[in-house]
């Protein structure tokens, strides 16, 4: 009886042996398993995944990459590889495509569908003997492309982002997170959907690849590869900007954008000689030659502007003009002739720098920002009048009502109207200021607001703003000064006593507070107390207090 028991227990084991495809056994190399980490070092979760490609390139579900740092594989053999990079990431299928350091043994992906009705088996991490057959309930296309698979079979525990193959061990989907370990249904979106996502040129702005920490690859096309950096290099933190440009020059060698952004960010460390070095590269490697020696001229003109105290003697605004008329005897553009004509300003030569931002206003270029700088060129050649006219031009390119970009050179020709003696109509650029950036405008605008409407003689609105200014910033001394002057200015006496005595509460070895709380007393007819006051401020040091001495005493 024990005999007969033995033989057919060997039988049903040959039977389990022959009922497993012949493929398991090399497709269980390319399963593994996923383990992403925190900054802290701490596991976040554990998945399963598979290889797509030879190198390195593997999917698994996106849920543990979020929040992660640091990612691992353990392939079949037990070996640790670590995950380099994102090629791309789906958070509504919850799908990451990625890759990992080293050659990898890559599964098949079925090029067709997989018909329903037909056999399918879930191979998961390094347990051949428990390969599970299913069958295929519905095969649903989604994205126009891809396959999204009902399967009728239990998942095993722990087998979330394993391969589901067809009889040929083709690769069809990816195992999705079931809502309950007893489904008898369970669900696999695409092999191939998961196989084709990808970085963008637009990645950086991308939601989903946010939620990790780990690098992300760049496109494989050069265009969206350099869109990439662009962007990286106005969003991106420093680091990982660095890597990216690190990154491009490694996978595109011979392409001049890579050696130009690296030239910036040499330079921006002050390794110049190195800049210098990419630069040339650059040039050498560019197809438009012009748009290289264009930025050469722009990162040594910054260089010289921003970083002037840092020399290097193979650089300067001599050498940026001939790099951007190298650009220009190639292919004259507007934008050159702007750079052409900034290096000529700081080169202080200012009727040239004119001449091109004229020209300028009737090009493609026509704004604010070249009338402005027109403006500048005739405000260092002293022609006021000029200069005012251009101002106006400059606000011209704007109509009302006016957007806050007009703000900053609104601003500035209140400022320029206010040099030139023309107070209200200062006033009155800076009223249309206040409307536009009434949420950030700060003590400093009311104050020097105050000062043009004394000049102006619009004695209450000065009033009025050196209060605004006083409450904004309460513990400044400047202000109560400013507004305790205005106060005698106006014979506003008692006001002015009252403004001078909070001035000497907040600072009594300030001279100021003395000074005009003595004056007021003296116009006040308070003469032996404001003498006395005026003693104080004098023995502060206060140079005008003497002359009101002798004049009231």
């Amino acid at each position: 009886m024990r005999k007969t028991v033995m033989i057919c227990c060997l039988l049903l084991s040959v039977a389990g042996c022959l009922a497993q495809p012949g493929w398991v056994k090399n497709a269980s190399k390319s399963v593994f398993t996923l383990k992403t980490f925190s900054a802290d070092g701490s596991l976040i979760a554990s998945s399963n995944g598979f290889f797509t490609g030879a190198s390195g390139e593997a999917v698994s579900n996106f849920t543990p990459f979020k929040g992660a740092t640091r990612a691992v594989i353990i392939d079949f053999q037990g070996k640790e590889l670590p995950v380099v990079s994102i090629l791309g990431a789906n958070d509504m299928y919850d799908v990451v495509k990625f890759r990992v350091k080293g050659k990898t043994q890559p599964m098949s992906i079925s090029a067709s569908t997989a018909s329903e009705g037909s056999n399918v088996w879930l191979l998961p991490y390094h347990e051949v003997k428990n390969v599970m057959k299913g069958v295929v309930r519905k095969a649903e296309k989604f994205h126009q492309n891809y396959d999204y698979y009902t399967v009728a079979i239990t998942m095993p525990e722990n087998s979330v982002s394993c391969p589901l193959l067809n009889d040929a061990g083709e690769v069809i989907g990816m195992m999705q997170q079931p809502a309950s370990v007893k489904d008898t249904l369970n669900y696999a979106v695409g092999a191939s959907f998961a196989d084709s996502l990808k970085i963008s040129g637009f990645s950086m702005n991308d939601a989903t690849l946010k939620l990790t920490q780990i690098k992300k690859e760049l496109p494989d096309d050069i265009t969206e590869a350099t869109l990439a950096l662009y962007l990286a290099n106005s969003q991106a933190d420093s680091i990982t900007y660095a890597t990216m440009v690190n990154d491009f020059l490694e996978k595109f060698p011979n392409a001049a954008d890579g050696y130009s952004y690296r030239a910036q960010l040499l330079a921006g460390n002050g390794d110049f000689a190195a800049a210098q070095q990419d630069m040339e590269q650059a040039i050498k490697l560019a197809e438009k030659k012009e748009e290289a020696h264009f930025s050469y001229a722009h990162l040594i003109y910054n260089k010289e502007i921003y970083q002037s105290a840092q020399p290097y003697s193979n650089w300067s605004l001599d050498k940026a003009l001939t790099e951007v008329r190298e650009a220009i005897g190639i292919n004259s553009q507007p934008t050159y002739r702007q750079l052409e004509a900034a290096i000529l300003f700081a080169q202080q030569k200012y009727d040239e720098s004119y001449n091109i931002y004229h020209e300028l206003t009737d090009s493609e270029l026509r704004s604010a920002e070249i009338f402005y700088a027109a403006a500048r060129c005739k405000e260092m050649l002293k022609d006021t009048t000029a200069m005012l006219a251009l101002m106006d031009s400059t606000m011209n390119t704007f109509s009302k009502p006016y957007l806050k970009e007009a703000a900053p050179y609104l601003w500035a020709r209140a400022q320029a109207k206010l040099n030139t003696g023309k107070y209200r109509d200062a006033i009155t650029d800076m009223n249309e200021y206040e409307n536009l950036m009434k949420a950030t405008i700060d003590d400093n605008f009311y104050y020097v607001r105050h000062q043009a409407e004394i000049k102006g003689r619009l004695y209450q609105q000065a009033l009025n703003d050196i209060n605004r200014a006083v409450q904004m910033n309460p513990q400044e001394i400047l202000y109560y000064a400013e507004k305790a002057s205005l106060e005698v200015r106006v014979g506003m006496y008692d006001q002015a006593m009252q403004t001078a005595q909070e001035c000497i509460q907040i600072d009594s070895n300030n001279s100021d507070g003395y000074l005009f709380l003595g004056l007021a007393q003296c116009l006040k007819g308070q003469k032996a107390e404001g003498i006395a006051n005026l003693q104080k401020a004098r023995d502060l040091g206060d140079a005008q207090a003497e002359g009101l001495i002798e004049k009231y005493k």
